[in-house]
């Protein structure tokens, strides 16, 4: 999922080295952990500073066709059991599906639904959904130097394909150095700026980059939500097997 998330809208074109160059730089340094198993903290924080707390697990596989992740919700218990199920596609929406223990169904996610709220976070389906290059366009011509939290970053703009989208455009900052996203500003389709999200606590691991938070502001209902990622390991001999929607319901 932080590779789908980190990569959403990473569709910059910085300075004057290529996007496809760029894009393969910083798809490198996170690429090559094979599979990854961790422990995630999903924090809802209301327009009063309210919080509420659900914890996950999360599993990841790596595939040349796209990578695959499976969420389970762990706690509280009103959210308890639900699973989510992501296949990424190179050419397509990626394939999606939901698990309500409650209804005991499996519930596919559609294509136009995907700009909805995720389990009534600040994250959209789209959010969660694997990035792929083609799924963007890019404006030519170099991006901006700037600075970021005492970084050396670039700012480029991505606009989705996708007539579902619930974008318009996204603005991405770029750590000028490691090529890993560092914030994504969001427009709606009514092109008035909607959510920020800020990443943040990358660690190496085995030679691979991960994420390790995102907070993601909704600036339009002054909610957010943060997702903080914990206990992760990864090559650990996850398969296909272990993502087929047959574990959605067991």
């Amino acid at each position: 999922m932080r590779k789908i998330l980190i990569f959403v809208a990473f569709a910059t074109s910085i300075y004057a080295v290529s996007f496809a160059e760029l894009a393969q730089k910083s798809d490198d340094a996170q690429s090559g952990f094979v599979d990854s198993q961790s422990q995630m903290k999903m924090t809802l924080v209301n327009a009063n500073n309210q919080k509420r707390e659900r914890l996950m697990k999360m599993k990841v596989l790596e595939g040349k066709d796209g990578d695959k992740s499976l969420m389970e919700f762990l706690s509280p218990a009103d959210v308890k059991g639900t699973k989510f199920l992501n296949y990424e596609h190179v050419n397509r929406d990626d394939d999606q599906w939901l698990y309500l223990p409650a209804l005991k169904r499996i519930k596919r996610i559609a294509s136009k639904n995907k700009s909805g709220a995720f389990m009534g976070s600040e994250f959209s389906y789209e959010d969660l959904s694997a990035f792929n290059v083609d799924k963007y366009t890019y404006p030519e011509g170099e991006a901006k130097k700037t600075q970021f939290e005492g970084k050396d970053v670039y700012i480029g703009e991505s606009k989705p394909v996708s007539k579902y989208s619930g974008y318009t455009k996204l603005i991405t900052w770029v750590d000028a150095e490691t090529f890993l996203i560092q914030k994504i500003e969001y427009y709606d389709r009514k092109k008035e700026l909607l959510k920020r999200a800020v990443f943040s606590d990358y660690k190496k691991i085995k030679g691979s980059w991960r994420i390790g938070k995102i907070v993601m502001s909704n600036v339009q209902n002054d909610k957010k939500t943060i997702l903080v990622w914990s206990e992760e390991r990864i090559k650990t001999g996850l398969k296909d097997r272990d993502f087929n929607k047959r574990v959605l319901k067991r």
